[in-house]
């Protein structure tokens, strides 16, 4: 729902500018159709604007979709530390327009269970998919659906609608709170080490 208020504000309001920037159109009025024995055209006489009124609607209209913009997709998104029920990480994520929350902390090595209440009927999110965890699940609308895993490595695992559109994120966190980055590749034995090596070792 949030997604098509979106759409339909933003359309209205770039049309809003530009009719009224452009100049409205406007019929001819009564008195002087009466002093014309003509045949009527049928058009219609434009009422020409100022400049300042045409610079003014048109920062308007800018302005106001630049803050849906903002709002909708630079906006920070909303967290959530998952909640201990039972030795099971739960959080309840609400499907409308996107996921609120669209990310969520989660401890490593616990159960969790994550329950979707969709309320958006559109069919980009009829869909939830946990591509790290191998998981695809419909989401039937005013329902609630429960995908539950067991994250075992610390990091940030993705998930998504059916067409990718609108994400979230679970961060997975070490027993000490803190998400655990790769770990450089060093002090790597080779199998095979190169022959220049081994010549080297060898004079040494």
């Amino acid at each position: 729902m949030k997604l098509k208020h979106f759409l339909l504000t933003t359309l209205a309001s770039l049309a809003l500018s530009l009719a009224l920037a452009s100049g409205t159109p406007a019929q001819v009025d009564h008195d002087t159709m009466s002093d014309r024995t003509t045949e009527p055209t049928g058009q219609f006489q434009r009422i020409e604007q100022p400049l300042w009124a045409r610079t003014a609607v048109t920062g308007a209209g800018l302005g106001l979709i630049g803050l849906e913009l903002w709002w909708f997709l630079l906006s920070k998104p909303k967290s959530r530390q998952a909640t201990v029920t039972g030795g099971v990480q739960e959080v309840t994520i609400t499907v409308d327009g996107g996921y609120d929350p669209s990310y969520i902390a989660v401890q490593a090595g616990q159960p969790v269970r994550l329950n979707f209440y969709r309320k958006d009927p559109s069919s980009c999110l009829e869909e939830v998919r946990f591509p790290d965890f191998r998981i695809a699940q419909a989401l039937p609308v005013n329902q609630t659906t429960a995908i539950e895993f067991t994250p075992t490595q610390p990091g940030r695992y993705e998930f998504a609608c059916g067409m990718n559109m609108f994400r979230g994120t679970v961060e997975v966190m070490a027993d000490d709170g803190q998400a655990i980055l790769p770990e450089p590749l060093i002090n790597v034995k080779l199998a095979h080490p190169p022959s220049h090596a081994v010549e080297a070792a060898d004079a040494v």
